[in-house]
């Protein structure tokens, strides 16, 4: 039985999917920026991402707050990741 429940996990899940399929679709806009690893990090974040959607419910308060931790710093550190590659490739564009 599936069972989803639209409450702060569904939040949770729903926004590292969109954060994650933003990585993939810089691959369309951004070819420069984006790397072939990406696609693994992709993959992964989307079955986190179904599987906190999913199984969220079960979430304690204190274990969802850690996942709410732990999903706020790898989009930090993605979104950091991100604008150093495009510092890396204007520095390599003006050479």
């Amino acid at each position: 039985m599936i069972n989803i429940v639209f409450g702060a996990n569904f939040l949770l899940g729903l926004l590292i999917i969109l954060g994650v399929l933003i990585l993939y679709f810089l691959r369309s806009v951004r070819p420069e920026l984006s790397r072939d690893e990406d696609i693994f990090f992709t993959t992964l974040g989307l079955i986190y991402g179904a599987i906190l959607i999913i199984h969220g419910w079960r979430l304690d308060p204190i274990l969802l707050f850690s996942q709410v931790l732990l999903v706020s710093l790898v989009l930090a550190a993605g979104w950091e990741n991100i604008r150093l590659r495009g510092l890396i490739a204007a520095k390599l564009k003006k050479k």
